[in-house]
């Protein structure tokens, strides 16, 4: 991957230790979390939209 990501952080994520951060990369949505963000993850943007999908109705149904 190139050097520059424009990472956007959650806002639900705290201001110091764990936090999730999202970025449009060449073409497909990276995903990394902050306590380890050389371990990036790279998704299709439909599969993210599944996995945001799935986490929502979790956070519904709890």
């Amino acid at each position: 991957m190139s050097a520059h990501i424009a990472w956007q952080k959650s806002s639900f994520s705290e201001s110091e230790g764990s936090c999730v951060e999202l970025a449009w990369h060449e073409g497909a949505i990276v995903m990394r979390e902050g306590d380890i963000p050389e371990l990036i993850i790279r998704m299709a943007p439909d599969r993210i939209r599944t996995l945001l999908a799935a986490v929502k109705e979790l956070r519904l149904t709890s």
